[in-house]
């Protein structure tokens, strides 16, 4: 009999049947389609040895005026800004005691010291430095004391605790001799409040699940009370900075990345200036600094009490000019259609505003109004301040029900995935969830949490100009496509310290194999599954590329089935290189799969420096009987 050609369509189909998906692949990690073609992504490096604290949340990249490139990081503990191989701590300062405000006391065999302070405003986590301290008189020297900590518990609204370290981070035990407070100069500068790294039940908007809890309720919306989310935008060279629920920042590039942001309010000139905000965003065309869920104007202040569906905006070209009067631009307006903005992004001569059940095009219009606002869609939200992104033919997001695309008008994608996706999502941790574009291949996606999961540990990715979709597992929490910088960069975790990695850089992960590898199809019927087939020989269609492309190997593994119901039997495992020509094999079954895999399994030395990419694979099939 003449060999079967293995030809499949492009794209994961996880919506049907296995015996229905036949001539289609049901499932695959860390593989694209590519001209129709499923190949192995590319790997990522980490771009320094540099780490940050907490989990990365935010990214962004511009240029300075004398061509300096910056990316701006936001975690959950601070916020960074990189400029060449380190990164630079900008986290602003929320309050400076006096001196002598803070005392510290030390037990004998304990590395636990207790700091008091009157009224310090921390929370658990918050960073503190202190300078001016004396020794306490024993092990906990002045250079113990004076350096940055986090704080280990709050006591109370009047003192915390901390463990005592060296300048090089080891603990530092108390002994009999630490009797001492640290002197009269000691002085504590607290850095801004940390907010959460999971959502927790009970803690203002967004913490509950769409649709129960605590979601769209009248509750507070506080910074502390909020995921640790950042909205970031330049303005000219320089940079302004949102921890969502908290105050407006402002970062001076010509002060230089030893220069902590400072609260916008506090620039000189800076009149009735937003305290509190959901997000920040400059508009591009007019310069207007724009701020969505903004506290509104009370007579000659601010009320410092977030309204989640008021957007104000700066005069034009003023990031500290927010009083409207007749002769300026700034103002505010309000949005009706929903109860909270969610997010809003800037796009092609308009900015994108979603609340929770609404999608709206701000557009600047001038004099006398600045921005108008149309209603575009009542019946769609997103479901993150951060799912939804810029591609070169449209706006897409995610939504609570699936997939959507704006180029003028809503559109909603034909997701074959959609159900994989929703059915293991985790919703408590939906505003985890960010979008992506990968420009070079022609892809949007999202990471998101898989409902076992309270960080990020999954993406779904949309090629946009081929209609596929693929799916894996990566914890990926920010990212950012190429464009200023000229690879992709992301934020992860490689043994609970946070990295920025470069993507796309490499055909591994960070320089070790890149684990289970693969792609499998649905079944394939063998006589219309009116007999069984067997299976003697692959001839496999597999291009190698990269530096080790000589010496990679992948596998080939035949899986057969005699009746839809039955689990999966593995006839063979068949290993492939550049030079294969044919493997023998024996299997016989009804229906057959397909599965091609990267060896979890081989030498380091044929797993490393290559990606593969699959072509049109043939088999030899003979009828075995009906019995």
């Amino acid at each position: 009999m003449p060999l079967t050609k293995l030809q499949f369509n492009p794209g994961i189909n996880k919506e049907m049947t296995d015996l229905m998906s036949k001539g289609g692949w049901t499932d695959s990690n860390l593989v694209r389609f590519r001209k129709g073609l499923p190949e192995k992504i590319g790997g990522w490096e980490k771009e320094t040895s540099s780490y940050y604290l907490g989990t990365g949340r935010a990214l962004l990249g511009w240029v300075a005026l004398n061509s300096t490139k910056y990316l701006g990081l936001g975690t959950t503990f601070k916020y960074y800004i990189k400029e060449g191989s380190s990164f630079a701590d900008v986290t602003p300062i929320r309050s400076t005691t006096s001196a002598g405000d803070v005392t510290f006391s030390a037990s004998n065999g304990d590395a636990t010291i207790t700091v008091a302070d009157t009224g310090h405003g921390a929370v658990k986590s918050d960073f503190v430095t202190f300078s001016g301290a004396s020794s306490l008189g024993g092990n906990i020297t002045a250079a113990v004391l004076n350096q940055e900590y986090q704080i280990a518990t709050i006591v109370n609204a009047n003192s915390y605790t901390i463990e005592a370290k060296d300048t090089s981070g080891s603990t530092v035990t108390a002994n009999s001799s630490d009797s001492g407070n640290g002197g009269s100069s000691v002085v504590g500068t607290y850095q801004i409040n940390v907010g959460l790294d999971v959502f927790v039940a009970s803690t203002g908007w967004g913490a509950g699940t769409w649709g129960g809890g605590t979601w769209g309720s009248g509750t507070s919306i506080t910074e502390t009370g909020q995921l640790r989310l950042w909205s970031h935008d330049a303005f000219g060279e320089d940079l302004i900075i949102n921890p969502r629920a908290g105050n407006i920042y402002y970062w001076d590039e010509t002060n230089g990345t030893s220069t902590r942001a400072v609260v916008l309010s506090s620039l000189s000139g800076a009149n009735l200036v937003p305290t509190k905000g959901l997000q920040v965003i400059v508009s591009d065309i007019d310069r207007h600094v724009i701020v969505l869920g903004a506290d509104p104007i009370s007579g000659s202040s601010r009320t410092g009490i977030i309204d989640p569906m008021l957007i104000a905006f700066s005069d034009q070209e003023s990031a500290t000019n927010w009083e409207p009067t007749a002769t300026n631009t700034a103002g505010s307006l309000r949005l009706s259609s929903g109860s909270q903005i969610v997010g809003g992004l800037r796009s092609r001569q308009e900015i994108l505003i979603w609340t929770d059940t609404s999608l709206y095009s701000m557009q600047f219009v001038g004099a006398p109004f600045t921005f108008g606002v149309n209603l575009i869609n009542e019946n769609v939200g997103l479901i993150s301040p951060n799912a939804a992104i810029n591609a070169p033919d449209g706006v897409y997001w995610m939504a609570r029900d699936g997939f959507y695309t704006y180029s003028g008008s809503v559109k909603r994608l034909v997701c074959s995935v959609l159900n994989y996706v929703l059915d293991d999502f985790n919703s408590s941790q939906s505003f985890k969830t960010i979008s992506f574009t990968n420009k070079e291949f022609n892809e949007v996606g999202w990471f998101y949490c898989s409902s076992s999961s309270t960080e990020i540990d999954r993406y779904v990715t949309y090629n946009y100009l081929e209609g596929v979709w693929s799916i894996g597992n990566l914890s990926r929490t920010a990212w950012l496509d190429e464009g200023v910088f000229e690879k992709p960069k992301a934020t992860g975790q490689d043994n609970s310290t946070g990295y920025l990695y470069i993507h796309e850089n490499s055909d591994d992960a960070d320089g070790l194999p890149m684990d289970n590898v693969y792609i499998e199809s649905g079944d394939i019927d063998i006589e219309d599954g009116d007999g069984f087939g067997f299976i003697s020989r692959i001839i496999p269609d597999v291009k190698f590329f990269g530096t080790s492309a000589s010496t990679g190997q992948i596998n080939f593994v035949l899986k057969t089935r005699d009746f839809p119901g039955d689990s999966l039997t593995t006839n063979s495992t068949n290993d492939v290189t550049s030079s294969t020509q044919q493997n023998f094999t024996r299997a016989r079954g009804r229906q057959l799969v397909l599965r091609v895999q990267s060896d979890d399994d081989a030498a380091t030395g044929v797993r490393t420096g290559f990606r593969w990419r699959l072509g049109s694979n043939r088999i030899d099939v003979k009828s075995d009987g009906r019995r």
